[in-house]
């Protein structure tokens, strides 16, 4: 799983002569080892310390906490690839994960500390709890050590084949949220109905808890260009916006569509119109050498021209390992598009307490333009 990422990392690393290093970012992970911690709940209750994952002598090990070890099975059986478990939950005393990390990770470094001590060690640092950190520096005698965050972001951009088939097993979930979504919506039903439904729609396609992002707002909410579904309800007439994302496998989807209870009248129709003619035409600039900061401009400029207010957030991103990655379609972003990349675009108009549209679609950029990933029905009905 994800080898050709693993060989990305040894030549990026054999360039900066770099003789070990230590990830800990939860997105590095999984983009080097295909191992994804489940997110519904947040972290490992049990857990003392992320996943981790430890390159030396050309080879990777993943180190987790024991109750993760079945879902690493696929990693621990690569030639690259092993894995390392500290004990967690116990009924035979106290549970004293953190304890059983330093001796596994002691049993790791200290046969190595000799040739250590003339090792270039990398470190991911913003996420590894200070008692990792020490017994690194306990078993190698080496501090301090070259700080790597933030290294992976820009090799993230470009997806491998294996990535793809990820990113569209999650399209495909959104498509199926939003189908459920857009036939929820009516007066009286509240954003929570509407999300409940895209949620059931999608864990019954999927046979399991799916985690789910990010919005699902009525446009009379003040603050309606985003937020966690509520028990706001729906009148007639209303828009909702429905921003959706799937996690599955470790990979992010995201989609947008505008809906609502029962016949629009012709001003929100004419913002739709407005808002999904930009995302056309924005889809109509994506290809390879684009600039990122140029579609931007355009599409901005685009929602001006036709009397609207601009929409104060970014125009798009990308997505795979974190629902946004570089790079960034923002004002005076210089980043160049490449075949390979997967660029949401998501243009739209708000009037604040009133109303609000946003439309959104996946973009795979290829050679001569972009093929379209999402397939959802963005009409208002």
């Amino acid at each position: 799983m994800h080898r050709s990422q693993r060989e990305q990392v040894r030549a990026l690393f054999t360039q900066h002569r770099i003789d070990a290093a230590l990830f800990a970012s939860p997105a590095s992970v999984t983009w080097l080892t295909g191992f994804a911690a489940p997110v519904q709940t947040g972290g490992n209750p049990f857990a003392a310390a992320p996943p981790l994952l430890w390159w030396a002598d050309g080879h990777f090990t993943l180190i987790v906490v024991d109750g993760m070890a079945p879902l690493a099975t696929a990693f621990s059986q690569d030639e690259d690839g092993s894995l390392l478990t500290y004990r967690g939950y116990t009924i035979d005393g106290p549970v004293d994960s953190l304890r059983q990390l330093r001796t596994v990770l002691n049993e790791l470094w200290l046969p190595q500390a000799s040739r250590a001590k003339r090792w270039r060690i990398a470190v991911e640092s913003a996420a590894i709890p200070v008692a990792v950190t020490n017994v690194l520096a306990e078993a190698s005698g080496f501090a301090p050590w070259l700080i790597i965050d933030g290294w992976l972001e820009p090799l993230r951009m470009v997806k491998t084949a294996e990535e793809l088939a990820k990113l569209r097993e999650n399209f495909r979930l959104t498509d199926i949220g939003h189908a459920a979504a857009r036939s929820a919506v009516a007066a009286g039903v509240r954003e929570i109905d509407v999300w409940e439904a895209a949620r059931t729609a999608v864990e019954r396609a999927s046979g399991c808890r799916v985690p789910m992002g990010n919005d699902c707002v009525v446009g009379y909410r003040q603050q309606n260009i985003g937020g966690w579904p509520l028990d706001f309800a729906l009148r007639a007439g209303d828009s909702i916006i429905v921003d959706l994302s799937t996690i599955r496998d470790g990979y992010w989807s995201d989609s947008c569509a505008t809906y609502v209870a029962g016949a629009p009248n012709e001003r929100l129709r004419a913002i739709h119109r407005v808002a999904s003619d930009a995302l056309t035409m924005g889809a109509g600039l994506l290809r390879p050498g684009a600039v990122a900061g140029e579609i931007d401009r355009q599409m901005r400029a685009f929602i001006a021209n036709a009397g609207y207010p601009v929409y104060p957030h970014h125009t798009g991103h990308g997505v795979g390992v974190t629902g946004h990655e570089a790079p960034r379609l923002i004002p005076g972003s210089t980043a160049v598009l490449e075949a390979g990349m997967v660029i949401l675009l998501e243009p739209g108009i708000y009037f604040a307490g009133d109303t609000g549209v946003r439309v959104e679609d996946a973009f795979l950029i290829v050679e001569g333009g972009a093929q379209r990933l999402t397939s959802h029905d963005k009409s208002l009905g």
